[in-house]
């Protein structure tokens, strides 16, 4: 039997603190992993479900976009996607009940675990202007008045379509037709606020915003660094790829600010001997001071240039550099050079927080590698300077020719199932104008091409009183936001929001001025259309795109999958009385599309490269993997032809005396805003989660005490923000850097606080300082 949902918030007061662990996994992953299936499912319908986890019958695991072999195991997901199976898979329902019996200010009242605990939401709901509750609505309705609203905007560019990284590749490309039907390119989404500094640097140095990495490659690498990322936590099931390197000889060098457990030592639970002896990860731990990995990354490409003055040189070379590849392959290395000589060794030292002797003996690591990966996510990503690290990462690659070989190249690891797959589809507001021209071609009309809003934008517009409109497919906006306050101020200034949804969040009690939920199938449940049951797609961080086909009974006969919502409003907008395309709107057959996804494949696979044969290629088990033309020939689709070189300013973070550099991160028991548990048992945390990391010297300097209770305060421009009560916890962390979870944090990262060229919030490099609460 499943049980029944918390009656109330995380209670504080019962926090505890023991030291962190060492190792990652084993069998307390797979004890929590159950204990937490057993409370939503109950126990036969936890094992049904995971069994088809990630399988290549089943359906694709909702949370991280880390991929799969072809071969997989019986048991293919790690303890937090059994924790995201079993929050989607649960029994418990959040009904019309449930709203006539708490208003929306009571509910405001409760936190992001309570909320999170309560189930799946089971009918269409809505909230009018003045009322203190949701109460119920029929599908025609909302869909009416979705539409009502839409024509009544005085300029499409009034209304914001954002999206989650969980949407299918079918229900994001009807999204964004639908988007770009009405007139705008208003598509914010989550990637604009975690990867999007990896596709700016990317698509700038090597034509392509993707990881140029398979699997294999990970496997068989002779180096491999984890810059910025804690996958014991955010993913798992990497560190099974990390262990086969290990035993195939790679070296791996950790890079982070906090030592974590997933990366010093993992017990791979699918083993006997994994469980008993484990494997020792990292090589070399960098703890490095919060936003210095762009100091490291040009130290390492300076060494490898004195060692190449000096005459040494890389394994399968004759010199440290591979010339050939640089001649050949790329361009613009003088003007790294000229950069890279401006580097002080002292400002290097300073930047990174490490020693000299800690660059060098990693310069040698290099020296040794004739194939080097690095992996990287948030640590990289957030910060005002982000773009800068990560083509200095890419310029260190391109030294030795590391990118279209194997077991070499570049790999961000995207933190939810269908990120990258999204961007893809179109999800972004700056489409190329190839994408376009296509889109104009496949559905006879006209696409808007002025860029739209990315996520911060479309805060700052709404916080103006330029939007009307927004639509949130899946995610939690106001909680994955920066700038809490600002960006709910922000959406009461609509006239309508609508949440396409699976379980009640917190972004339902931030509303315009009138609010929808939309209940929508999750991945676990079987989608069926009029043609049938139905399957979706997804892409994973490496660029393998295969099916997705859920199994269980939908949590209510009320729920529409996100393909049908999208079509079935697209219908009410773009066709008259008797179903004909109005004039100048998408040519298509909106109803077919919703009762056949097949159909919406076909217009994928005329839009979009890569998708030949689209239906056929998703029979084959593992589906098919895009084309990626750096790692497959070396060929780079920049306005050179070649990959780039670029010369960067080195940049970090100046602290004044009496303030920290605060970065926001997850609990063990959260998948981004999702709050599965009170626990972050790797770090030592039980029982609650309003904690700030700090280190100990620091801690003592300050004034405080371990357990001490403080304000945050966030100081940017001459304005503060607040986040209150959090216990000090003196933790292993750079001096001078601390550490705190979101969602709870994200009050105190600036709206205007941004990375240059991609506009991701710095929410790895929020300067703060402690006062006593």
């Amino acid at each position: 039997m499943a049980s029944k949902a918390p009656r109330e918030n995380i209670d504080e007061s019962k926090l505890t603190v023991t030291k962190p662990k060492t190792k990652a996994v084993g069998i307390p992953a797979v004890a929590n992993a159950l204990k937490i299936s057993f409370e939503q499912m109950g126990a036969v319908r936890s094992v049904q479900t995971l069994m088809a986890v990630n399988q290549l019958d089943g359906f694709d695991c909702m949370g991280c976009a880390w991929p799969e072999h072809e071969k997989r195991n019986s048991a293919e997901f790690c303890e937090n996607g059994a924790k995201a199976v079993a929050e989607e898979a649960t029994r418990r329902r959040v009904t019309p009940a449930f709203f006539a019996a708490h208003s929306v200010a009571d509910l405001k009242t409760r936190d992001d675990y309570w909320l999170g605990q309560q189930g799946r939401l089971t009918h269409p709901m809505v909230l009018e202007e003045g009322a203190t509750h949701y109460t119920p609505i029929s599908w025609d309705d909302a869909y009416d008045l979705m539409a009502a609203e839409l024509r009544r905007l005085d300029n499409p560019d009034q209304a914001v379509f954002y999206t989650s990284g969980r949407t299918s590749n079918e229900a994001a490309f009807v999204y964004q037709l639908l988007v770009r039907g009405i007139g705008t390119n208003n598509l914010p989404d989550c990637s604009n606020m975690c990867h999007e500094s990896s596709g700016s640097a990317l698509v700038e140095t090597i034509g392509i915003g993707k990881g140029s990495v398979s699997l294999t490659d990970l496997e068989t690498a002779s180096l491999i660094f984890v810059a910025g990322q804690n996958p014991g936590t955010n993913h798992p099931r990497m560190l099974s790829a990390l262990e086969k390197a290990k035993k195939n000889g790679a070296v791996i060098v950790s890079i982070n600010p906090l030592p974590e457990a997933g990366l010093l030592h993992f017990e791979n639970p699918q083993h006997v001997s994994g469980v008993l002896t484990g494997t020792k990860l990292t090589d070399d731990f960098l703890q490095i001071r919060a936003g210095g990995d762009q100091a490291l990354f040009q130290g390492l490409g300076k060494y490898l240039l004195e060692a190449e003055a000096a005459g040494r040189a890389t394994p399968g070379l004759e010199t440290v550099l591979d010339h050939s590849f640089i001649d050949n392959h790329t361009v613009g290395i003088d003007e790294y050079l000229r950069y890279l000589e401006k580097a002080d060794w002292d400002d290097i030292v300073e930047a990174s927080g490490l020693t000299l002797e800690q660059i060098h003996a990693t310069g040698e690591r290099l020296l040794a590698s004739n194939s080097t990966i690095v992996c990287w996510a948030m640590g990289l990503t957030q910060h005002k300077h982000s773009v800068p690290t990560l083509r200095d990462v890419v310029n260190l690659l391109l030294l030795q020719g590391n990118i279209g070989k194997p077991g070499a190249g570049v790999c961000p690891v995207r933190g939810h199932s269908n990120v990258q797959g999204d961007r893809t589809m179109g999800i972004f507001e700056k489409m190329p104008e190839k994408f376009h021209d296509r889109l104009d071609h496949e559905f006879g009309f006209l696409s808007p091409r002025a860029h739209g809003y990315d996520t911060v934008a479309a805060i700052r517009a709404m916080r103006d009183g330029h939007v009307r409109f927004f639509m949130g497919m899946g995610g939690n906006f106001v909680r994955a936001a920066p700038d809490s306050t600002v960006t709910e101020e922000a959406l009461a200034n609509t006239a309508l929001t609508v949440q396409i949804s699976t379980k009640l969040n917190h972004s339902h009690l931030s509303t315009g001025r009138r609010a929808l939920i939309l209940p929508t199938l999750g991945r676990t449940e079987k989608d069926t259309q009029a043609s049938g049951d139905q399957r979706v797609t997804v892409e994973d961080s490496m660029s393998a795109v295969h099916a997705s086909r859920g199994r269980l009974k939908p949590a209510s006969e009320h729920l529409h999958s996100e393909v049908a919502i999208v079509c079935n409003l697209a219908h009410r907008l773009f066709t008259d009385s008797q179903g004909r395309p109005l004039p100048g709107t998408p040519r298509a057959n909106w109803l077919s599309l919703r009762d056949d996804y097949t159909l919406v494949r076909k217009h994928i696979e005329a839009v979009i490269d890569g998708f030949d044969n689209f239906e056929d290629r998703i029979q084959h088990p593992g589906g098919f993997v895009l084309p990626h033309p750096p790692r497959d020939a070396r060929k780079f689709d920049t306005a050179s032809g070649k990959a780039h070189f670029t010369g960067n300013e080195l940049e970090y973070i100046k602290v004044p005396p009496g303030r920290l550099i605060l970065q926001t991160l997850r609990s063990h028991d959260q998948y981004n805003t999702t709050i599965y548990g009170k626990d972050d048992r790797y770090r030592g945390i039980h029982g609650g989660r309003r904690v700030v990391m700090v280190n100990a010297d620091d801690v003592e300097e300050l004034g405080f005490a371990d357990g001490d209770m403080v304000n945050l305060i966030s100081e940017f421009e001459g304005t503060e923000r607040l986040a209150g009560n959090f216990r000090i916890v003196s933790y292993s962390t750079p001096k001078g850097c601390a550490a705190a979870y979101y969602p709870e944090t994200n009050v105190l990262v600036p709206l205007d606080s941004v990375a240059d060229t991609s506009g991701t919030p710095t929410s790895k490099s929020v300067i703060i300082r402690l006062e006593k609460a």
